[in-house]
């Protein structure tokens, strides 16, 4: 293995009836005033809002909320955050939802300190070094946000969907209790596998060190997606698949898999946020159609770890067998793998490819994502 630094302060605790210990665990930190960020009313449909109200009052903490976060979070939110919470003097902020509301969130906390704007982060003109606490309740397994320091969001006016990260912005505890994501619909079940596809993939295809340890820890993430995505499309309500599940999402994008490894990209992730901020389609939908599309692209760059991933993931041979198994997988579930599935005119390829290229030379990654790359995934796409 290569020589690597792991660090992750984020604190897990997992199980039933977890949520109602929030106030008890927020009251460890010394904390007394939070601001809760959620997306729809469902939360308060479903007694989840007044279960975590109840413990936040019982541990005599205060609250105000803020409601409305979208599946593509947006920056005109995070700024309505940042300023309720400068406002009302929150001293941590508590994510109650999926990926979307715990960025939105990380965005919060980290500009609740900050004397900017808080797109200076999204834009590397700032590190978020600061932060107020950062606290969730998982509602939807995907983005493994619960446990890394990274958050996405989409600046409406320009279609620009950046990420921020730094070492304030990891969750001080997140809870994941796998009943709360039993209503996670069909279609989004099947943009969160993929999602997790993607966080797997990208290291294991593009690295170019990978130790066989790691290969075997993502081989093992990806069948067990497989395997309980495949449940809980006919049996919604099985803890013990919705657990393997959720502990697999957190588990892709925790960092552990990057142990060991050399060059390590997020190529899809970084073509992705393009199209969900110009289409606003699901992220994890964008990801099903871009990742097999990808995948054709990069074969040759990494033959001998196609195999692998062929064989040792759907039991076929050749790189090209693999791929097609991936997209015939995505198929099943209900993800699209074209971009017409996705409802993305393909006469806008040579945009996407302009949008996209501008990002590049913003990041002065031109070298490794020439226009002509993103052209071949995009085409593939079709």
């Amino acid at each position: 293995m290569k020589n690597f630094t792991h660090y992750n302060p984020t604190r897990i605790e997992f199980g039933k009836g977890k949520e109602r210990n929030i106030g008890q665990y927020i009251s460890e930190y010394g904390v007394e005033r939070v601001l809760i960020v959620y997306g729809s009313e469902r939360i308060k449909k479903s007694g989840l809002f007044d279960t975590v109200t109840k413990s936040l009052a019982d541990n005599k903490i205060s609250f105000e909320a803020l409601g409305g976060v979208q599946s593509n979070p947006v920056l005109s939110k995070v700024y309505e955050g940042v300023a309720l919470a400068k406002s009302t003097g929150a001293e941590a902020v508590l994510a109650v939802g999926g990926g979307s509301v715990l960025d939105s969130s990380k965005a919060i906390a980290a500009g609740a300190v900050y004397e900017g704007d808080v797109w200076d982060f999204f834009t590397y003109k700032a590190v978020p070094s600061k932060a107020l606490r950062i606290f969730d309740i998982m509602t939807l397994a995907a983005t493994g946000s619960e446990m890394n320091n990274f958050a996405v969001v989409t600046k409406e006016e320009t279609k620009e969907k950046f990420s921020l990260a730094g070492p304030a912005t990891y969750p001080t505890v997140s809870v994941i209790n796998p009943e709360l994501q039993a209503t996670v619909t069909n279609e989004y079940l099947a943009y969160s596998a993929a999602d997790i596809f993607a966080h797997s993939l990208d290291m294991y295809l593009s690295v170019t060190y990978l130790p066989e340890y790691i290969a075997g820890y993502v081989e093992n993430i990806l069948k067990t997606v497989i395997r309980t995505t495949e449940i809980l499309l006919t049996d919604a309500n099985n803890y013990e698949a919705r657990a393997e599940f959720a502990w697999t999402a957190t588990q892709a994008l925790n960092f552990t898999t990057f142990c060991g490894v050399e060059n390590n990209r997020y190529d899809t992730h970084f073509l992705e946020h393009t199209l969900s901020a110009e289409y606003n389609i699901a992220h994890g939908a964008g990801l099903s159609i871009l990742m097999p599309a990808w995948m054709k692209w990069q074969k040759n760059n990494q033959p001998e770890r196609f195999v692998q991933f062929a064989k040792n993931m759907f039991n076929v041979d050749g790189a090209d067998a693999g791929i097609e198994a991936l997209k015939q997988w995505y198929r099943k579930i209900g993800a699209p793998v074209t971009l017409k599935e996705g409802n993305i005119p393909e006469e806008d390829i040579p945009m996407l490819v302009e949008k996209l290229s501008a990002v590049v030379k913003m990041w002065g990654s031109e070298a490794l994502y020439s226009k002509e790359m993103i052209r071949i995934v995009l085409e593939n796409s079709k």
